[in-house]
């Protein structure tokens, strides 16, 4: 049984966690901490989480929890991920990873040290659908990639204390959507690109605002020549229904995937070559699901992380650069 330790009363633990507990054996909800006892407390109330802890130290301090699942703000992410690791803890950390690719190492470095598996949570990654988007790109069923578009969308309004809005907290709508298309074109490349270029909207109502991109494009180039084209959103005209979306076009067709980060609720994969035209959708559970699946399969050694690791402190890096590219200043550079 594995037994899991929330750090934090996060909203997203709702989907990420408690949805899927019942669809799956072999772990429990077993305490969470919260920035106050009374706030764990309801939160524990709420979701039937066995115990509360006094603190974050306290949490991953108990000798009975196995996995941290670290959904605090970014800029919390580094030091109580390594807290957790170095009280012999394994990790789930909510994305963005890190504020930085000098967080990001440091992070790994502590999860090689202490021997415990660290995951970077691109739930995305674990789902049937990307892994067939996978296996068509390397089937060769649109020849050699030329060009890849991605795109992640979706209305997230600016209120007082909103750490989408915070710089100082890992904010901006590249850290907390654009992270997936980059995560999306890597992926699919299995290379690392470098940016060529990026711009952004910022934000006129946030505090911080000069620091705050709410709109955000980029272009990277991969080393066999291929362009990508990545951008994403969180203005307030955009809809509440997210834009997933991601295009590869080849020498001998295209694909064009529809959502991405909810595949349960509808998905959609268009083939389209000069013989033939498909569409169609994977099924399967959500995508937290196959997360929470995945971590289980890694301790019990029956594969291999997707996430973490060198992977993380890629796109930790390429985030800075975009971000530096745009004129503003990489996520640690904010805090500092």
């Amino acid at each position: 049984m594995l037994r899991i330790g929330l750090l934090g009363a996060s909203r997203i633990a709702d989907k990420a966690i408690f949805q899927v507990l019942p669809q799956l054996s072999g772990f429990t909800a077993q305490a969470v901490a919260a920035s106050n006892k009374a706030k764990a407390q309801a939160y524990a109330d709420t979701f039937a989480v066995a115990h509360v802890a006094e603190s974050y130290q306290a949490l991953i301090a108990r000798d009975d929890v196995d996995v941290i699942y670290n959904a605090l703000p970014p800029s919390e992410h580094a030091y109580w991920t390594m807290q957790a690791l170095q009280h012999g803890k394994h990790v789930l950390c909510e994305k963005p990873f890190a504020m930085d690719a000098s967080e990001a190492s440091a992070m790994v470095h502590s999860a090689e040290a202490s021997g415990r598996l660290l995951l970077e949570a691109f739930h995305y990654r674990f789902h049937p659908l990307f892994a067939e988007v996978l296996s068509l790109v390397q089937s060769g069923a649109i020849g050699p990639l030329l060009h890849l578009r991605g795109n992640f969308s979706v209305r997230i309004p600016y209120f007082a204390g909103s750490l989408r809005h915070e710089a100082a907290l890992g904010g901006g709508a590249m850290m907390d959507l654009g992270c997936y298309p980059l995560h999306w074109v890597r992926t699919v490349m299995g290379s690392e690109p470098v940016v060529q270029s990026a711009g952004c909207i910022r934000s006129a109502t946030a505090e911080d605002g000069a620091q705050i991109d709410v709109t955000m494009h980029a272009r990277l180039q991969f080393d066999n020549g291929v362009f990508a084209d990545i951008g994403c959103s969180m203005a307030e005209h955009l809809s509440r229904t997210p834009d997933t979306s991601l295009v590869l076009e080849g020498t001998q067709g295209q694909i064009e995937v529809s959502g991405l980060i909810t595949p349960h609720l509808a998905n959609s994969i268009k083939l389209t070559t000069a013989d033939t035209e498909r569409k169609y959708s994977v099924p399967g559970h959500s995508t937290y699901y196959y997360q929470l699946l995945h971590l289980q399969d890694c301790l019990q050694g029956k594969a291999s992380p997707l996430t973490g690791g060198v992977d993380a402190i890629n796109n930790m890096r390429l985030l800075d650069q975009i971000y530096q590219q745009a004129g503003l200043l990489s996520r640690g550079q904010c805090r500092q």
